[in-house]
């Protein structure tokens, strides 16, 4: 397998994947992406021990439900990406693994519409147009959508009456679809977004063109379900990531644990780890009234070149003192999160800025503080 990054390009700006990695301030970023969101035991295994042998021992959870491996070198890269697409984690054509870009609801079982749908969607893939490289499908065929909230260009949900329809991103409505169509009507309102400009919007929430009959009969989508939470479950256990992070070794451990024969990634940074597991794995969260799990943090510095200050270890000192959602970013850029949180607290030049209910490029209501500031403004005691 030759594989250069000089040919490659290592860029900013993009999703980065295994073929294509991002340099962050700890080495490159090596995202894996599953399908259907699942890894075998062993699969998680073997990743977690490359992550020891070949990056810092740092692994992402990201909101397409993909792990991310942190900390790889460049010399040590395209080992790493020989040995994930000989686990099957990863395909051995860099330009087929670019497209696939395909979140499905977690809670799929097998033969089900949403396995069913993935798995004729990843084999057709190589028939679909070129897309913009962050364009993705959503296959959340279960009784309700669960997927409504994350970012997603086609999606394929239940009605409200209970047969299943394509939407496009953006709009309130979509098509009904017949059993065993789903992957044409994708295919089809894919090559109506490049034929009438997608490209260029480069995402389907942006892109205002006026739909096409094959993509809207004014069919509704259910009433979306809330995201997994952590806990017990009838078929394992729900494993929260503060922070949407774990550590390799942690990983290890739990894939380890007896009774457990696979995981499942989540885009809401909680793992459904399958068959029997202690409840009791130190740098997880299984209880749902954690305050970790209402924080958003990014990496912060020395981790990000564009970060100026620590962000997770005052984000775990705050926690518990903000009764609602925290972030803490290490810049304006708001990487962790797009959405506004109840107290934002954004590095500027090395100090912090703080803001309620806003985002982290909001105009601060307090500048240049440091964190005994914010904590004290808090009602830190």
């Amino acid at each position: 397998m030759a594989v250069s990054l000089q040919e490659e390009g290592v860029i900013r700006g993009w999703c980065p994947n295994a073929w294509r990695p991002m340099m962050a301030g700890d080495g490159l970023l090596v995202r894996v992406k599953p399908h259907l969101g699942r890894m075998s035991a062993a699969q998680a295994v073997a990743l977690g021990e490359a992550a020891l042998a070949y990056g810092n021992g740092l692994i992402d959870l990201t909101r397409r439900a993909n792990f991310q491996i942190r900390g790889v070198s460049e010399v040590h890269w395209p080992v790493l990406l020989e040995h994930l697409c000989a686990l099957g984690l990863v395909d051995g054509d860099g330009e087929r693994e670019s497209h696939r870009n395909i979140l499905a609801a977690p809670d799929w079982r097998a033969g089900d519409d949403t396995a069913r749908i993935a798995d004729e969607l990843r084999d057709r893939l190589a028939g679909f147009p070129q897309l913009p490289g962050k364009v993705g499908f959503v296959i959340d065929a279960g009784e309700a959508p669960v997927l409504a909230r994350e970012p997603g260009d086609f999606r394929i949900e239940r009605t409200l009456d209970g047969p299943l329809m394509l939407r496009a991103d953006g709009r309130a409505e979509g098509v009904k679809l017949t059993v065993g169509g789903e992957v044409d009507a994708l295919l089809a309102l894919a090559r109506w977004f490049v034929e009438s400009g997608g490209a260029k919007a480069r995402r389907m929430a942006r892109h205002h063109a006026p739909l096409p009959a094959l993509a809207c009969d004014g069919a509704r989508p259910a009433p979306p379900q809330p995201p997994i939470a952590p806990g017990r479950r009838r078929d394992g256990i729900a494993c929260g990531l503060p922070f949407g992070g774990i550590e390799a070794k942690t990983l290890l451990d739990l894939m380890r644990s007896p009774g457990v024969t696979g995981v499942r990634l989540t885009p809401w940074r909680v793992l459904l780890v399958e068959g029997g597991c202690s409840t009791d794995v130190p740098g997880l969260v299984t209880d749902p009234a954690d305050p970790l799990l209402r924080v958003d943090a990014c990496p912060g510095a020395p981790a990000c070149p564009q970060a100026s200050v620590e962000t997770r270890d005052l984000a775990r000192r705050l926690a518990p003192l903000v009764p609602g959602r925290l972030h803490v970013s290490g810049c304006a850029k708001g990487c962790a999160s797009s959405l506004p949180a109840d107290v934002t607290v954004t590095g500027r030049g090395g100090r912090y800025d703080l803001v309620f209910g806003a985002r982290a490029d909001a105009q601060p209501l307090c500048r240049g503080l440091d964190s005994a500031d914010i904590l004290a403004r808090l009602g830190a005691s």
